[in-house]
């Protein structure tokens, strides 16, 4: 069972990786499920990930306090409302648009009821 969770860990690790990268994926949330799966796996792993120069702050925030950057917030708002318009601008029908907005406003709820 252990490889399995430390097997997760790297994939959402890998993941969140490419998220830095690539608009569309996020980074933190495959960077919380990696520590949570390093946590019951690695504690090597676990400590290298939340120590992180760059993963680390934000992975401590969350669990220290349950917080999300204002930065991180600003940037998951224009995401949001980035592809919001590319679908207005292909004209995704309807019914879709409608899950869309309703899945992006429970998610932006969330991520502004979190503390900074």
């Amino acid at each position: 069972m252990r490889a399995l969770w430390m097997g997760l860990g790297l994939v959402a690790v890998a993941l969140g990786v490419l998220g830095v990268v690539l608009p569309v994926l996020p980074t933190t949330p495959f960077m919380l499920l990696a520590a949570g799966c390093f946590a019951k796996s690695s504690p090597r792993l676990h400590d290298w990930l939340v120590t992180h120069r760059i993963f680390g702050p934000p992975l401590r925030n969350w669990a220290e306090r349950g917080a999300i950057a204002p930065g991180a917030k600003r940037g998951a708002m224009l995401a949001m409302a980035g592809v919001f318009a590319v679908s207005l601008v292909l004209r995704v029908p309807l019914w879709a648009l409608a899950v869309q907005g309703l899945a992006m406003g429970g998610a932006l709820t969330f991520i502004l009821t979190r503390p900074s």
